[in-house]
């Protein structure tokens, strides 16, 4: 078996940012780790149903910012802000600096790992077929511009008593290229049979560092003084 890597981890620094990004004292470091865990699973069990793919924390000497990215906003505002600010107001609870809340859009979720992966897990629970679903997610996400993905369930699939993995892949998924922007997730649905993992992989291209514009006019006129002696 060859040695797996998770594709997120292996970016990191080069073409994909942290999800936390602050910096802290020795002392201090704990407890932001433990406030940043405890904000992100209340937003999880919480804002239900709202496709939030990321929460992304920021924190200044006397502000934290959080930010949540989701496919519904109006689901996550509510009428009139008002269920955004119930989610301000606990959230302050949770940390001990003042909490400023973001909430911005994710307008194709067809092409997010971890909303696929979610949106699969939904219907592996309502007992639709594995491969339907697998299928339905390719060619979303192929038809919305992806270079490849790849699906891969395991589990007691269709209720079979020995537990089996299967995946499905169109395109390309190149998991060893660096510049490859790669989106992982992955996902459980708890079924009455038991749990079954779901793992996405979506490549969305390649990206590449922007080289300095040189300015070549003139280059072929060089002209040259030569003084006699």
């Amino acid at each position: 078996m060859g040695q797996k890597v998770n594709p997120i981890g292996l970016r990191l620094g080069i073409n994909r940012g942290w999800d936390s990004i602050w910096f802290s004292k020795k002392n201090d470091y704990g407890k932001f780790l433990i406030e940043d865990y405890k904000i992100r699973e209340y937003v999880k069990k919480n804002v239900v149903n709202s496709g939030i793919s990321q929460v992304i924390i920021e924190r200044t000497s006397k502000k934290c910012i959080i930010s949540i990215y989701t496919s519904r906003p109006g689901f996550v505002i509510g009428k009139k802000g008002s269920d955004i600010d119930k989610i301000k107001k606990n959230l302050s609870k949770i940390s001990s600096t003042e909490v400023s809340l973001n909430i911005k859009e994710v307008k194709k979720p067809e092409l997010n790992a971890y909303l696929v992966a979610e949106n699969i897990t939904h219907q592996l629970v309502k007992r639709i077929a594995f491969r339907k679903a697998m299928k339905r997610a390719i060619q979303s996400a192929l038809r919305l511009g992806a270079k490849g993905i790849r699906v891969c369930v395991s589990g007691r699939l269709g209720g079979n008593e020995i537990a089996r993995t299967e995946w499905q892949r169109e395109g390309s998924v190149p998991l060893h290229t660096f510049r490859a922007n790669v989106d992982y997730a992955e996902a459980e649905a708890l079924t009455t049979y038991g749990i079954i993992g779901v793992k996405i992989w979506i490549y969305k291209g390649e990206i590449f560092l922007e080289k300095p514009k040189t300015n070549n006019k003139g280059a072929g006129n060089v002209t040259t003084n030569k003084n006699k002696i």
